[in-house]
């Protein structure tokens, strides 16, 4: 009976479910409480199910329960939550993913850490990509596999043992006492992992971590997929698509925007992309300079996702470390870039740099061709020998459209991968797929990060293929648009707050094609002593965004978005996007984001009224 008013519930909600459940890739902040993510949706739509309320009106006031898709999103909650219901679990215990065998790897990752041992037990076969050895030598991974014929076959073992169902049909499974996590993983939607047993609560958080950075949730278009067929008790039903077409589009339109003739990756995510980058580099430095120690450098108040990500691999890998790059904020990014390397060089290291340009959120570009001169500068080991050369990965997230590594560009002959985050401009907003490339002389690497891409099962998925497809042909002149817009604000805010600082390229940069449509305003403060002007200043930059947001609610948003369609959004990066920074690197200042097509004199009407009023 409780089943089938489930079923009947969820039936119901998906013919009236708010059309941003489907189309969002960010949500807003100021309805978001990130230490009751998931939990404090469920809560209030636990009470809508029990008083069998579907309306469309309701659901779409639910508090947010990510800021962002890629880390989890109303219907995937609702998809958990469903499953843990017939399968008498609790709702954190059922953790979706558009991958199939990353959540292996994050069981695999805190058993590595907590020196435990693992088996894998399979009843068809093996998820695609699978790499049982690179797993084992480049991953340190340890475990033991096994197949069989039934789940009733799986025997005691001392440690953990995850079992693999790749069966379409998603719906209650036989939790025996003997498995600790049951993966399913049907074909084409990506995989739900379910943890099974008070003994495997402490798993859950440590599985939620590597969804966040190195992967992402199943999407919503899978999710309602997978709901749908969970109410009909059917298989999914996997919708035909212009796969090869897509993707042809969107590799050629890769190649026309970075202005390159080399391989390109697309992948679910930015950070999906950057842990294949960092992963494949690993791989190719432990294949062609064994027992020489690999450092990242990283940039500490870099976007949290980079920075944490980075670490987490260090914490894995004993040959791997994390090098501190201080780049904005008054620090020179070249003369760090150079002084590191020297050291490194010393070391004999294998030197890898991410790194933003523009700086985030301070939007600040390095002198590009001292750039080009230390990273290209012959460097020599203690011994004398010459040092391997660099790596630099370039986050170009902010300002996709600059040509860094064509033939004759500035990066050209040095070892470069440009990546970018696909939420922003490349898609609009509408996925989160992202995508790299390297120059030609990367091409060896960018085969081993494609392994490793492939091997999380991190590529985009189907449509997100479409999605960009449709969007990346335009993203040039949305760019050029936004930037417009930006300066005009930025020029707006000069001449009514003089006393704000503002952080945002020059015209000179922007002439160089450097035409990002974000700054960051670090609004005048006062006070006696520090904490006081801190707290004056924090105070301030709540006041201004709580004031566009409540009188410019269809647009103006508190939000980590960029290179939206529409709109304008505001953060505070020091608690959004730099949520796992150390707190001494974090920047408590106000970023905003505009669009090509937003209200932008309602907006300067606005702040021109926050300036009368703070005056």
């Amino acid at each position: 009976m409780e089943e089938r008013k489930m079923l009947n519930y969820i039936k119901n909600l998906l013919e009236n479910i708010p059309a941003d459940w489907l189309n969002l890739t960010t949500h807003r902040l100021d309805i978001y409480n990130e230490k009751l993510a998931k939990v404090q949706f469920l809560e209030q739509f636990e009470k809508l199910f029990n008083d069998n309320n579907w309306e469309s009106s309701v659901l779409n006031v639910l508090p947010t329960a990510y800021d962002y898709i890629r880390l989890g999103h109303p219907l995937s909650c609702v998809l958990e939550w469903a499953i843990a219901h017939l399968n008498d679990l609790h709702p954190e215990n059922v953790i979706s993913f558009s991958s199939k065998t990353t959540p292996i790897l994050a069981v695999l990752r805190k058993n590595l850490l907590d020196n435990k041992n693992t088996q894998i037990i399979y009843a068809d076969e093996l998820p695609d990509f699978f790499e049982v050895k690179i797993l084992r030598e480049v991953y340190g991974y340890q475990f033991d596999l096994k197949k069989v014929d039934r789940v009733e076959e799986v025997s005691e073992f001392d440690g953990n043992t995850i079992f693999i169902s790749q069966q379409d049909e998603i719906s209650n499974v036989n939790l025996t006492p003997n498995i600790d996590f049951f993966l399913h993983a049907p074909n084409h939607l990506g995989s739900v992992l379910l943890v099974n047993g008070e003994q495997n609560k402490n798993y859950i958080s440590a599985i939620q971590h590597v969804r966040r950075r190195e992967t992402i949730a199943m999407t919503p278009a899978n999710c309602l997929i997978a709901l749908k067929s969970l109410v009909e008790k059917s298989s999914p039903d996997h919708q035909k698509s212009e796969f090869e077409k897509n993707k042809a589009l969107v590799l050629d339109s890769i190649a026309n925007i970075t202005g390159t003739d080399t391989k390109a990756l697309v992948g679910s995510s930015g950070l999906s992309i950057q842990y294949a980058i960092m992963m494949g580099l690993v791989h190719d430095a432990l294949e062609n300079h064994p027992g020489k120690a690999i450092k990242f450098i990283v940039p500490p108040n870099c976007y949290g996702g980079t920075n944490d990500q980075a670490r987490r691999v260090a914490a894995t890998l004993d040959k791997v470390e994390v090098v501190d790059l201080p780049v904005d904020g008054g620090n020179d990014m070249v003369q760090g870039i150079d002084v590191v390397l020297d050291k490194l060089a010393k070391e004999d290291a294998i030197p890898y740099i991410i790194a933003e340009i523009p700086t985030n959120p301070r939007v600040e570009v390095p002198d590009l061709i001292k750039l080009k001169d230390v990273l290209s500068a012959e460097r020599k080991t203690a011994a004398g020998e010459i040092a391997v050369d660099p790596v630099f990965i370039l986050d170009q997230t902010f300002c996709p459209n600059v040509h860094f590594l064509g033939e004759g560009k500035i990066l050209s002959t040095i070892r470069t991968i440009s990546y970018a985050s696909g939420s922003k401009f490349p898609s609009g907003g509408l996925c989160t797929a992202g995508y790299c490339v390297g120059n030609k002389k990367t091409e060896a690497l960018m085969d081993k990060i494609e392994i490793h891409l492939r091997l999380c099962d991190n590529e985009a998925t189907d449509l997100q293929l479409e999605i960009l497809a449709k969007q990346l042909p335009s993203m040039k002149q949305r760019i050029q648009e936004a930037y417009q817009n930006t300066r005009e604000f930025v020029n707006f805010i000069k001449a009514t707050l003089p006393s704000a600082k503002i952080n945002f390229v020059s015209e000179e940069l922007a002439e160089q094609g450097f035409t990002p449509s974000v700054f960051s305003l670090d609004l005048a403060t006062k006070g006696d002593t520090e904490e006081q002007k801190e707290f004056y200043k924090r105070a301030l930059n709540h006041r201004l965004i709580s004031m566009m947001i409540t009188r410019i609610p269809n647009e103006s948003k508190y939000c980590v978005s960029y290179g939206q369609l529409k709109g304008c959004y505001w953060t505070i990066p020091a608690t959004s996007t730099q949520g796992t920074t150390k707190e001494g690197d974090k920047d408590y200042i106000a970023r905003v984001a505009l669009s090509p097509k937003m209200d932008l004199e309602l907006h300067k009407k606005v702040f021109l009224d926050f300036v009368e009023a703070v005056k």
